[in-house]
């Protein structure tokens, strides 16, 4: 990204780490954008390692209007169960190993952090599964109410990683008894 380019409201952009955005506010010397797997970050207007997938010019430098302002109330409450979610502190820098039965066999060996993201991602999918099933006005209310179930099944089955979680608030929680 060249540092004369000035991304305005709404530019598509491809960060190496955060993936696809949109970029939904200017500030003087960064960029708000909204990353559709990581939720809004601030990113440096200098930073040179983004790629600009669409460019839309910048109104001004620093723009605030009250578009952009619903806009970010909007992909706020679209993202809300996509939030930053803490590793337990015990498990960071960890590494979590995947040792076969058959010890001539090479054991599996991953950072945690990777595998405890892929939890979470698989958690915020199965939120937006349910607010896709719940919203949805072609299902009737029975069919709601069977995927349902197996939506709280699923959640039910992943309580065992709830170990690898900071705060309980984050939890998988399944059917109660």
């Amino acid at each position: 990204m060249s540092e004369q380019t000035l991304l305005g409201v709404g530019s598509r952009v491809k960060h190496p780490a955060y993936g696809d955005g949109v970029v939904i506010r200017l500030h003087a010397v960064a960029y708000d954008i909204c990353f559709s797997l990581y939720g809004i970050k601030l990113v440096g207007k200098d930073y040179e390692k983004m790629e600009i997938v669409e460019a839309i010019p910048a109104e001004d430098a620093v723009s605030f209007s009250a578009a952009e302002k619903s806009l970010i109330k909007i992909l706020r409450t679209y993202l809300e169960g996509m939030e930053e979610v803490a590793i337990g502190d015990r498990w960071e820098g960890g590494t979590l190993i995947l040792q076969p039965a058959d010890k001539s066999l090479k054991a599996k060996e991953l950072p945690i952090e990777d595998f405890f993201h892929k939890i979470v991602m698989t958690r915020d999918r199965l939120r937006v599964l349910e607010q896709r099933i719940n919203g949805n006005a072609q299902l009737s209310d029975a069919e709601k109410v069977n995927l349902q179930q197996y939506i709280t099944k699923i959640y039910g089955s992943l309580t065992t990683f709830n170990v690898l979680f900071r705060y309980k608030e984050h939890y998988f929680t399944g059917e109660k008894s």
